[in-house]
């Protein structure tokens, strides 16, 4: 996910003229038109970058999109990887090559093994209270209590049909019926 605030380069508390100053700087920066001319490459660069930058402004600037924004932004959005947030332009916090027009390589070695494992946790807490997990999980274990309580109840009305004789006497007596039926 994009943070919102590093495309257009505001800060978290910025006014809406604030972001709708940025929003025009950048615009007219990255517009297409302006590129038309460009070579391919930069051209399909600064069209992703204008509509990173035109959906940033949608966002920050309805205040109930910003507030919904802030609220899930602030909970597990932006946790950050490597030290700095992820950068909407595919490299990382401009460590990367050739990160003047975005196409970096976002190399970095740096806390690789404890990024793997957190972005991991992530995505299995992620997965663990989504809505179908937690409904399968609701359905086993009623699928579990109603099996348990079969279970208990077949024990529960053998007890009460045959009082004194557990399971297997009664397969004993069987058993002798059968052989001594055989033998009659």
């Amino acid at each position: 996910m994009v943070d919102h605030y590093q495309v257009l380069g505001v800060t978290r508390n910025a006014t809406k003229k604030e972001v709708k100053d940025a929003f025009r700087r950048l615009a007219i920066k990255y517009h297409p038109d302006k590129h038309a001319q460009s070579p391919d490459h930069v051209r399909r660069n600064a069209t992703v970058r204008f509509k990173l930058v035109s959906e940033a402004y949608e966002v920050l600037n309805d205040d109930m999109k910003r507030a919904s924004y802030n609220a899930g932004s602030d909970s597990d959005c932006f946790r950050r990887t490597s030290g700095s947030y992820s950068n909407p332009y595919g490299n990382r916090g401009g460590r990367a090559y050739g990160s003047g027009y975005g196409y970096g390589y976002g190399y970095s070695t740096r806390n690789r093994q404890a990024s793997s494992f957190s972005s991991g946790f992530d995505s299995t807490f992620r997965y663990l209270t989504t809505r179908a997990f937690l409904l399968n999980l609701a359905l086993a274990g009623g699928l579990y209590f109603a099996f348990s309580a079969i279970d208990t109840s077949g024990e529960t009305l053998w007890k009460m049909r045959n009082s004194g004789k557990s399971f297997e006497e009664a397969m004993e007596s069987i058993e002798k019926s059968k052989s001594h039926k055989d033998e009659g």
